[in-house]
């Protein structure tokens, strides 16, 4: 029987481990310092697909388990406001605002988040989280009629503020 090898704690120094804000120099994870950094406006959006059969479109607005998109709306919200308990090393963030919308598309359904904060970090966590959450939740409402519904394309769409400014997806595929 071969020994067991002893999982590594750290991960091995590379040339791009100063360039991650979330490593320290021995390469060790840690939760970024923002102490020094003053709350500024800040905002981001993000996209997801919910990627399902015609038959399963056809019946969402018959679904007994409630409207599936108020629903993902809701659990898209709440999740945001809960990005730090899920995150290691997010720090919480006290949002000014979320929602989601939610829209029916040619193979599925389409997801925007939308997050804003006036904070030393950023909001694109929240956002991202929201609208996983919210996929998720689609999923969830409709799994009774197809188990093969597929969640695709969970991205960042937009964010600004910070340091960083502002970032916009090149060739986003369309305005949600």
């Amino acid at each position: 029987m071969a020994a067991k090898s002893k999982p590594s704690k750290t991960l091995p120094k590379t040339d791009l481990s100063p360039k991650l804000s979330h490593y320290d120099a021995a390469g060790r994870a840690t939760m970024v310092d923002v102490s020094g950094k003053l709350p500024t406006e800040r905002s981001a959006e993000a996209s997801a697909r919910v990627i399902m059969s015609p038959q399963v479109l056809a019946a969402l607005s018959n679904n007994p388990k409630g409207n599936p998109f108020e629903v993902a709306r809701f659990a898209g919200i709440q999740a945001a406001k809960r990005t730090s308990e899920l995150i290691p090393m997010c720090h919480p963030v006290a949002l000014s605002f979320v929602d989601i919308s939610c829209s029916l598309c040619e193979d599925g359904v389409e997801l925007l988040s939308h997050a804003r904060t006036t904070a030393e970090t950023g909001v694109e966590m929240e956002a991202l989280t929201a609208v996983s959450v919210a996929a998720l939740t689609v999923y969830d409402m409709c799994k009774a009629l197809d188990k093969g519904i597929e969640i695709r394309y969970v991205q960042l769409e937009r964010k600004r503020g910070g340091k960083s400014g502002e970032y916009k997806r090149p060739g986003r595929r369309q305005k949600l």
